[in-house]
């Protein structure tokens, strides 16, 4: 039996960071922040964080040319402007568990992308499990509010929070042959922000800052961990081990974030649920002889 190697913890840890901040998502959001005051403060933080980071380990900044630049700025409008629009909403409008489950199709929705562009061919097998694993969020949703139109609005915006993310993973995916990912990362960031934030502004004008310690508490985690840390830990495997072994960890993170949404806020996991999970499970089994696109981690 293989030894637990470094790099296999630090996969591990990354996918229990990302996993909890569903959780921690869905209590800041029942305990007193409006839904885009919260995310765009926190990526305000993660941004200035991650950039001075960045800025330091790569020895300042270097200018990038036009093309680039336009595929970053839909990397920021996609990958963290919309996908957190949908992300935040889809929290707040339906379970912690329920949006992780949905976002367990995401490597399909990546593949169908390649395929659109031209990247990838698919084979007969990708496209019985991209069936399957459409099923599998029909039945998640279908579970979520005991009918097929409970929670629907929540169940949509988690679909369209996956397909953000796969579209910002294959626009990327070119740039990460030209640029360390750590650079890209930071850029994309400043990007995503300015338009969050803009968006925010009536929420934060409006917001209550007069909150529990234990709801600050989970903003320094969801700062610090799940965009910061699982960065860092994310490129660091990758440049190790490669990006398709370490998709295998990052497969796991809705199936283990639905499981801790259960255990810390008590959520109800339905049988349905449990199947559409299942069946999300199967088709990325099945995918997995299909070459994927490099992503960048789930910074939810």
């Amino acid at each position: 039996m293989r030894r637990i190697s470094t790099v296999d913890l630090m996969l591990l840890a990354t996918v229990l960071l990302w996993a909890l901040n569903f959780s921690v998502t869905k209590y800041v959001l029942t305990h007193g922040f409006q839904p885009l005051a919260y995310s765009s403060i926190r990526y305000g933080f993660a941004t200035l964080i991650f950039a001075t980071y960045v800025s330091q380990r790569e020895g300042g900044w270097v200018p990038v040319r036009r093309r680039d630049m336009m595929l970053l700025l839909a990397a920021g409008a996609l990958g963290i402007w919309l996908n957190q629009l949908g992300y935040v909403y889809a929290i707040k409008l339906t379970t912690a568990s329920t949006t992780a489950l949905i976002l367990g199709v995401t490597p399909i929705f990546v593949a169908l992308g390649a395929w659109a562009i031209g990247l990838e061919r698919l084979s007969g097998r990708f496209w019985f499990a991209a069936a399957v694993s459409f099923l599998g969020v029909a039945l998640v949703a279908g579970g979520s509010g005991g009918t097929f139109s409970g929670n629907v609005a929540g169940d949509m915006l988690a679909v369209f929070t996956a397909a953000t993310w796969a579209a910002y993973s294959l626009i990327v995916a070119p740039l990460m042959r030209r640029h360390s990912p750590y650079r890209i990362s930071a850029i994309v960031l400043v990007i995503g922000w300015i338009p969050l934030v803009i968006t925010a502004s009536r929420q934060l004008a409006s917001q209550n800052f007069d909150l529990p310690w234990q709801v600050w508490a989970c903003l320094v985690y969801a700062v610090l961990g799940p965009l910061v840390t699982t960065n860092v830990l994310w490129f660091t495997a990758i440049s190790r081990i490669g990006p398709a072994r370490a998709t295998l960890f990052a497969n796991l993170q809705p199936f283990v974030a639905a499981l801790i949404a259960v255990v810390l806020l008590s959520e109800p996991l339905s049988w349905l649920e449990v199947a559409g999970g299942a069946a999300i499970a199967l088709a990325l089994i099945l995918s997995r002889m299909q070459q994927q696109v490099p992503q960048e981690p789930l910074a939810d």
